[in-house]
């Protein structure tokens, strides 16, 4: 019995100290997980990575995108006819039968009538009694602005021409010569077509010999026709 249980104790001392000596073992599964566990975080931080470069390249075609389908500044186009100066011959309607007159002045930026001075004679009154008169002996006359004279809807016929700054003021200046030169109105000898086609042989443009006794609207077409309607007009080709 002693025997036996000296044996029985030599044995469970030696497996005793084999235990201590004999470092634990890992199955395959167990390094795998311990493997997968340190890879995961770089894993994860690759990923990132590689997203926010995604995430830049999708803003920078964005931006291109933008860039290149906005359409480009475009500078705001200019009338040809902007500032130049003309001479408008014009007729509208009337109580009788019409008026005949003139802008002239000089167009703004856009090549639109701004500021203009009308001209034109006519009997100076509102009154039809001076007209009735004026077809028999002269009346007095003024040499501006009448009744209509501003209203598109009015017009029946007109003419424009165009003239360089140096030939508009020698121009504008003899219009306003004829405006004091002209103080009476008589329909069969010197009325409003007469007063305009002085102004336009002027100019150097060739006018109907009968303008005085020709319908406003009839004046201005003709005056138009026999020139070819041109638009510009040189006054060194003419004096």
């Amino acid at each position: 019995m002693r025997v036996l249980s000296q044996t029985t104790g030599r044995h469970r001392s030696a497996k005793r100290h084999s235990s201590q000596r004999t470092p634990p073992r890992f199955g395959p599964v167990v390094g795998l997980f311990a493997a997968a566990m340190l890879i995961a975080p770089m894993a994860g931080t690759a990923l990132a990575q590689v997203r926010h470069k995604e995430t830049l390249a999708v803003q920078a075609k964005l931006v291109e995108s933008t860039t290149d389908s906005a359409p480009a500044a475009q500078p705001r186009p200019t009338s040809k006819l902007a500032g130049r100066y003309f001479v408008d011959f014009r007729a509208r309607t009337a109580a009788s039968y019409g008026h005949a007159f003139l802008w002239y002045g000089r167009l703004n930026s856009h090549g639109k009538v701004g500021a203009i001075e009308v001209a034109g004679l006519h009997p100076a009154s509102d009154s039809p009694v001076p007209y009735v008169l004026g077809h028999l002996v002269p009346v007095p006359a003024e040499t501006g602005k009448s009744y209509g004279d501003l209203d598109e809807q009015y017009l029946t016929a007109n003419y424009r021409v165009y003239l360089n700054e140096a030939d508009a003021q020698q121009v504008f200046a003899y219009v306003k010569h004829k405006q004091e030169r002209s103080p009476l109105w008589l329909a069969g000898v010197y009325n409003c077509t007469a007063f305009l086609a002085d102004i336009a042989a002027y100019m150097g443009l060739r006018t109907p010999p009968t303008a005085t006794w020709m319908y406003p609207e009839d004046f201005i077409n003709n005056l138009r026709d026999l020139n070819g309607g041109r638009q510009e007009v040189s006054l060194a080709a003419n004096h």
